[in-house]
């Protein structure tokens, strides 16, 4: 059995979708390691390439996992979809979609699936469900516990329960989980980052007026 993992992150390194994506692989293995092949496809620009197109032939089973972007899907990833839904499919494919949001409700990406959902009545493709997780903004920097607990014990169960579901090309009903993290933290957290950001854009902004300045400075002198 051959499944597709897209990524479509507009982050080349280090994205949660990326994350996601190897959660999940790691979960279908967990339930059947034997022939299944996993053929990874990148979609960080608006154009899917013939290379990945020609891989995607014949292949049944697609997960796109991807970030929230204004309630809806990265404008990339849409052009790559309509690119898509162009081609005639030899196959019968089964969708399946992992949205990761910064809200901490996963409830934020119902929109953004059903987007994909739409999209597959478009292409004639087989919607299977999918999981909007909360919490995005974190889950590269938390590690995956062997037990499967910690903060990431809630995505893992969703991500289990969607392999099991892929395994049987059945459907799953959409789920939508937290990371099981304090929300005032995970609030508290987003806010340092934006501070950090803030003093560096300050910072910034300083040294390059003062190198502006420094330069101006030394112009004049050298006309007088």
């Amino acid at each position: 059995m051959k499944i597709a993992l897209l990524n479509g992150s507009p982050k080349v390194n280090q994205s949660a979708s990326g994350s996601l994506l190897e959660d999940l692989k790691k979960q279908i293995l967990k339930r059947h390691s034997e022939k299944i092949e996993f053929v990874e496809i990148a979609l960080h620009h608006s154009v899917v390439s013939q290379e990945a197109i020609e891989k995607l032939k014949n292949i049944e089973v697609w997960v796109f996992a991807y970030p929230l972007y204004v309630d809806a899907v990265p404008a990339h990833l849409l052009s790559c979809l309509v690119q898509l839904e162009k081609i005639n499919w030899n196959c019968k494919i089964h969708i399946y979609g992992i949205v990761n949001c910064g809200f901490y409700e996963g409830i934020q990406a119902t929109f953004a699936l059903q987007v994909l959902q739409n999209w597959c009545i478009k292409s004639r493709c087989i919607w299977g469900g999918g999981i909007g997780v909360g919490g995005g903004g974190c889950l590269v920097t938390i590690p995956t516990l062997e037990n499967g607990h910690g903060p990431k014990e809630p995505i893992n169960k969703a991500l289990g329960a969607m392999a099991d579901k892929m395994l049987q090309k059945e459907v799953l009903e959409n789920q939508y989980v937290s990371i099981a993290f304090p929300r005032f933290l995970y609030k508290m957290a987003a806010q340092m980052g934006w501070r950090q950001m803030l003093v560096q854009m300050v910072e910034r902004k300083r040294i390059w007026e003062s190198n502006y300045n420094r330069r101006n400075t030394n112009k004049r002198q050298m006309t007088l």
